[in-house]
């Protein structure tokens, strides 16, 4: 039996995050435009080629702030005009996150966990009229 469009995305999302360098939270998502067709894919880190000393990675609290959060890794590699329609992240996206996601015009948002730092995501999503659906 094929499984539903909404785990494939979560699995593909799951798969990226494994990519990430942080050894606290790997987060991972994946964009879909309406056709089910993967438009982007990306995961939280630093900048491509950032040198970080060593000790970087052991303040979690400290290193949060230069992080890159996957959902902004996926959207900048995608245009609006390529439709997407759907994002599936591992982490309920913070609230710069979701306002920058209502701005490409995403339907659905789908996650696995709640991110409880930041749960101000679920009042944009509702503003915006998106879909929020914890898997």
């Amino acid at each position: 039996m094929r499984i539903k469009i909404e785990e494939f995305a979560m699995k593909l999302a799951e798969t990226a995050s494994s990519r990430s360098e942080d050894p606290y939270k790997k987060v991972g998502c994946v964009i879909l435009d309406q056709e089910k067709r993967i438009l982007s894919m990306g995961y939280n880190g630093v900048k491509p080629n950032q040198i970080v000393p060593i000790h970087f990675w052991n303040d979690r609290d400290q290193r949060r702030i230069y992080m890159i959060h996957a959902e902004t890794n996926a959207l900048s590699c995608i245009s609006r005009y390529q439709n997407p329609f759907l994002i599936a992240s591992t982490l309920m996206p913070c609230s710069n996150c979701a306002i920058n996601i209502s701005s490409y015009g995403i339907k659905k948002v789908l996650y696995k966990e709640d991110y409880e730092k930041d749960m101000l995501a679920k009042k944009i999503f509702k503003f915006y009229n998106i879909e929020l659906i914890k898997i």
